[in-house]
Parts: structure tokens; sequence; C-alpha cells
């Protein structure tokens, strides 16, 4: 028995689970042919959490263990620099509505969730913990912590929206008649973080460029405009 805890306790484990579950994501995706829900993101969640379920392993030994993987979610985000860059010519007429958008954004976002929250019933606790959901996970769950929410929540509510972002954004965009690839990759990247900016990335460079550059935005604006905006509701 000690052995079998030890082999699934294994870091290296750990890491083959997730990446496993992450390339039959790909694969799912490719011979679906894309299908919202065949996300390889969402699919590598399902795959580990069954595993992690079946074995009886706490998710703090499998967060330990996979913390190589953890380690380069930072220099992959810097990354998105880099299509960027080769996109940077499409920046000439939407800097002005950018600016504008952003901001506006990371505000509605912050209020629809404070006021839902509240509106429902809940308490302010919880309310301050759902406020910072737009950003990216590490940027929320630092804001969740600064006023006052229960982070590890915030963690779980803001990938939740990551991926639910990243299954029906294209479709609600396409829906509402949005077509400029600069207009639906800066939708994705300020509602979806990096799970949609990796969806906006496989349907267009251009998308996943500004998704990108979305993403990095509106965790600034967020980081910037939550305390005012706690402080005035």
């Amino acid at each position: 028995m000690s052995e079998w805890r030890e082999l699934v306790s294994s870091p290296l484990l750990m890491l083959l689970v997730t990446l496993l579950g992450y390339q039959l994501g790909l694969q799912l995706r490719d011979r679906t042919g894309g299908h919202p829900v065949a996300q390889p993101v969402l699919v590598a969640i399902v795959v580990t959490v069954l595993f992690l379920t079946i074995a009886d392993v706490d998710y703090a030994v499998y967060a330990d263990g996979a913390r190589l993987i953890s380690f380069w979610l930072g220099p992959a985000t810097v990354a998105l620099a880099v299509p960027l860059h080769r996109q940077v010519r499409r920046l000439r007429g939407v800097v002005g509505p950018m600016l504008v958008a952003v901001p506006l954004g990371a505000v509605v976002s912050i209020v629809s969730a404070h006021g839902l929250v509240r509106l429902l019933g809940g308490g302010e606790e919880l309310a301050l913990t759902l406020a910072p959901k737009a950003a990216t996970t590490p940027v929320s769950i630092a804001l969740s912590e600064q006023v006052g929410g229960i982070p590890a929540l915030t963690a779980v509510v803001t990938v939740v929206a990551g991926v639910l972002g990243a299954v029906a954004g294209p479709t609600v965009l396409t829906l509402a008649r949005v077509r400029d690839r600069r207009a639906r990759g800066l939708a994705m990247g300020a509602s979806s973080h990096g799970i949609g900016t990796s969806r906006a990335l496989h349907e267009d460079e251009t998308e996943g460029a500004f998704s990108g550059l979305s993403m990095g935005l509106t965790a600034l604006a967020t980081s910037l405009l939550l305390p005012l905006v706690l402080w005035l509701l």
C-alpha cells in the first residue's frame, strides 16, 4: 500500500497525467473538427480531476508535483508577445477604442459580479471573491486576498470563467456579428484569460495576438480599478 501511495504521488506521474490529458484534448479537438467543447485545457482538467479522485490524491500533492508546468506558465504568457509583435501594424486605428473598452470592460465585470452576488443574497465576502474574476488567475488570486475575498474560490471561478469563455465565446461573438479578428481577440482575452487566448490562437493568429494583449491589459486595469470600484460600491 505504501508503494502505491508513493507511486500515485510521484511528481513525474503528476506531470505525465497532466500532459497526457492535454494531448488527449488536442486529439479530440482535431478529430471533432475543433468542436467548442473539445478544448484541450478543459479535457486536461477533466482527466486530471478523474485521476486525482480515483487515486485519492490530495490537490496539494498534485500541485506540488506539477510545479514544473506552473513554472512554465510565466514564460508562456510572456511569449504571447511574439504573435502580437507580428501583428503590430494592425494596432493602427484600434488603440484609442481599446484603451476605452478594456477599462470599461473591467469595470462592468467587477460591478456585475459583485452586484449579482449581493442581489441573489450572497454575503460581502463572496461578492469580493468574485469581483476580480476578469483578471488572469495569479492576479485575481492576489487581488482577492487584498480586498478580503477567498483566494482559493477566486481561482476556481476565474478558471471556470476562462473555460466557459473558450467554449462559448467564439459562438457568442459570431451570433453578435462581431467579425473583426481584432475585436474578437480583445473580447476573448478580456473575458476568458489564457484559456480563451489559447482558443483564439487556434482560430486565427491576429485574433490570438489581440487576445493576449487584452488579457494583459485587463489584468492591469482590474488591478488598478478594483479598489476604486469597490470603494464606490
